[in-house]
């Protein structure tokens, strides 16, 4: 049990570690436009990197949430809106699954 405690303390080290780093060495506003649209890019490419491997092992066969993937990326791509991109990669899923377990 002393071993969670030491964990804890790590792990609010290295948090508040990251949080205060960039506030005590960046004062003043950051001009550089590559910086800048780097730093605006950074929670959507985390959120993709989180959610891309949950994405291919939701399903009983990664190759079904890879079709899942490439078709609610192809409905995206035409303008259509969140709610069929998942409705559209929900279908998916049952086909290439019904496919893939009926042979």
């Amino acid at each position: 049990m002393p071993d969670i405690w030491l964990y804890i303390a790590v792990m609010s080290a290295v948090t508040l570690a990251i949080r205060l780093t960039p506030a005590l060495l960046l004062r003043r506003e950051i001009k550089n436009v590559f910086v800048r649209s780097f730093l605006f890019y950074v929670p959507y490419v985390t959120l993709a990197v989180m959610t891309f491997p949950a994405i291919i092992e939701a399903t009983r066969t990664p190759l079904a949430g890879a079709a899942a993937f490439v078709f609610a990326l192809f409905l995206a791509w035409n303008g259509a809106s969140l709610f069929r991109c998942a409705a559209g990669a929900s279908v998916m899923v049952l086909i290439v699954e019904g496919i893939y377990f009926s042979l």
